[in-house]
């Protein structure tokens, strides 16, 4: 039987799905509130500056951890293309925010953009999260960890070397694909694998194309070492 501390009940709050979902919520919801509060006000720079700065650090949090690792699986691959493009368009209507001179526009912006802010939060909560859950090898709680430290300005621990050799097959892209969404350009990581990723490389070229390379540093009997670098 399991220790008392790990006994929990699924789908409940004390599941620790239920609340990693609810961490990354509040995040969302303290991003609405900040743009609730913009509402009725007259254009300023200071304050549509400030909250463009709290939006963007919670689009690179999720982009970093959520969407990484949604992105490495099939079964969530052409969701996070749509969310991805999706938050880019937010982050476009943040700066339209920014740039507003006059009421009327200022006014326009914010409600266009808590109109696609809501939105995609429904998407995430609705269907990326879920399906990110029922991903093997995901551990949602510890995305929700991850998104955390993100999101308070933190970095990550990044390795230099990704060893999937005693990961199960089903849950090693996950793993790369995060990774690989905390480099900045021109950073790179070396996989070690007990095998030619080649499927590996199809899902990069099918994702990122023409922002990675990818050089063998090693290639077989028994060990593949592969330096993956963001570029651009």
């Amino acid at each position: 039987m399991a220790p008392a501390a790990d006994v929990y009940i699924q789908a409940t709050g004390t599941d620790p799905d239920i609340q990693a979902q609810a961490v990354i919520e509040e995040a969302h919801r303290k991003v609405l509130e900040g743009l609730a509060a913009l509402t009725g006000s007259e254009p300023a720079a200071e304050t549509g500056t400030a909250f463009a700065g709290q939006l963007r650090d919670l689009l690179t949090a999720t982009d970093q951890t959520l969407y990484a690792a949604a992105s490495g699986a099939a079964e969530t691959r052409l969701l996070v293309r749509a969310l991805r493009a999706a938050a880019d368009a937010i982050g476009r209507q943040a700066d339209a925010l920014t740039a507003a001179t006059d009421e009327g526009e200022h006014s326009g912006a914010v409600r266009l953009l808590e109109g696609m802010l809501t939105v995609h939060a429904a998407m995430e909560r609705a269907v990326l999260l879920p399906a990110l859950a029922a991903l093997p090898g995901v551990d949602l709680s510890a995305l929700a960890g991850d998104f955390t430290t993100v999101l308070e300005g933190g970095r990550l621990e990044d390795p230099a070397i990704v060893d999937v050799r005693e990961i199960p097959h089903g849950q090693r892209h996950p793993r790369i694909f995060t990774r690989f969404a905390r480099l900045a350009a021109q950073e790179s990581f070396v996989l070690v694998n007990n095998h030619d990723p080649k499927p590996l490389r199809r899902e990069f070229e099918a994702t990122h194309p023409g922002r990675f390379t990818w050089e063998y540093v090693e290639s077989g009997p028994d060990r593949w070492q592969v330096r993956i670098t963001r570029v651009g």
